[in-house]
């Protein structure tokens, strides 16, 4: 179900284009918009409207490890107002969703992407068998905002609002890093909240556009369901074991991929982070092909116009692309970002940018079982 949020209502509000149609991409001033949600100035927080987000809850006595044994993180024991990461995959390990979870005095909240509530509700009650549980899409009634600063006590107790943390960069109880210890997210802070749908429109915040909240989250080399995740991805190419995924934890579907792939192997693709060249003055789209001299070696997945660093941008490429290599992003003309350059013939021209790889996925991550037995066999 679309929904279009009441802010775009608000003076020089710009929507947003597919995945996050139906909140603003801007109010006018994008590098403003974007500072004042990475600096904290000691006034109103800055706030960013994800009112196309959805929600499911899961309400009932079982509901904490029921979750568990379905999904690849640990949410039994966790106290109330507590945040987690957690995926549900298929059989092969694949990433179907990457709930944000709230532990809430009787429920949990899911926060998912656009258009995910009402399959992962349906997913969610087939699963439920004679176990206590209530599942239900609350998405009607309730939004989610995003911040930099904790916003429960900017919108007072009498919203009482469920709030998440990001885990990230952190490496979670029972999670591996695949990136190396300087991880430029250490300084990376963000919150999502619950509010009533319905008083969104009345909460007096700042509002930043979700531009802004991509190029932090750019910038925090932070993967996103909605941008970052195909039909293909598993959680070792983005580095999600560090947040959302629970090595020793029992049995759900597509562990034994997670264990396989982490212990014996290697994962076949992995996440980086470009530094784009900027004599264009454009950025790429989403998609753009990452080449390797002539040879495509993957995909821009998400891209922005950062307020200090320029153009940056995630893409996701074959493990085997050196690290060291040059590459290029050559956008083919197609996306409507680039409607007004147009070649001899009057069609969208191609654009090819320059860019500077940054490791994020170690392209030897994973084999963990090796290194285990090398280390004893040096000892």
């Amino acid at each position: 179900m679309s929904r279009r949020s009441p802010l775009l209502g608000l003076h020089g509000a710009v929507e947003a284009a597919a995945p996050d149609a139906g909140v603003a991409a801007h109010y006018g001033d994008p590098v403003k918009e974007q500072r004042a949600l990475a600096r904290d100035d000691g006034g109103a927080p800055a706030a960013v409207d994800l009112s196309h987000r959805e929600i499911v809850t899961i309400a009932g006595e079982d509901r904490a490890s029921w979750l568990t044994t379905l999904s690849s993180q640990v949410i039994t024991g966790l106290p109330a107002g507590a945040s987690a990461e957690t995926t549900l995959l298929t059989v092969q390990g694949r990433i179907d969703y990457a709930p944000h979870v709230i532990v809430g005095e009787d429920r949990l909240w899911l926060i998912v992407e656009a258009g995910q509530a009402e399959p992962l509700a349906a997913f969610l009650d087939s699963m439920r068998f004679m176990l206590r549980v209530e599942v239900a899409n609350v998405s009607d009634e309730f939004a989610v905002i995003g911040s930099g600063r904790d916003l429960a006590e900017a919108l007072g107790p009498d919203l009482a609002c469920p709030v998440w943390r990001d885990p990230w960069p952190g490496v979670v109880e029972g999670g591996i890093a695949y990136s190396g210890p300087d991880h430029p997210g250490e300084g990376h802070a963000w919150f999502e909240a619950v509010v009533p749908r319905d008083r969104l429109p009345g909460l007096g915040l700042r509002w930043s556009g979700v531009w802004a909240a991509e190029a932090l989250r750019i910038e925090a080399w932070r993967p996103r369901v909605a941008t970052e995740v195909d039909e293909r991805t598993i959680p070792h190419e983005l580095d999600l074991l560090r947040t959302a995924v629970h090595l020793a934890k029992g049995c759900y579907k597509g562990q034994e991929t997670v264990a396989r792939v982490h212990n014996l192997g290697h994962p076949p693709r992995r996440l980086v982070f470009l530094d784009l060249d900027g004599s264009e003055h454009t950025i790429p789209a989403r998609g753009s092909a990452v080449r390797l001299g002539e040879r495509t070696v993957g995909r821009v997945t998400s891209v922005a116009q950062h307020h200090e660093a320029g153009p940056i941008a995630l893409a996701v490429v074959k493990r085997s692309v050196d690290p060291g290599a040059q590459l290029t992003v050559l956008d083919d003309g197609g996306d409507s970002a680039q409607a007004e350059t147009r070649d001899a013939e009057g069609a969208p021209a191609a654009i090819e940018y320059a860019a500077a790889q940054t490791v994020i996925v170690e392209p030897d991550a994973g084999q963990a079982a090796g290194r285990r037995n090398r280390a004893d066999f040096l000892r």
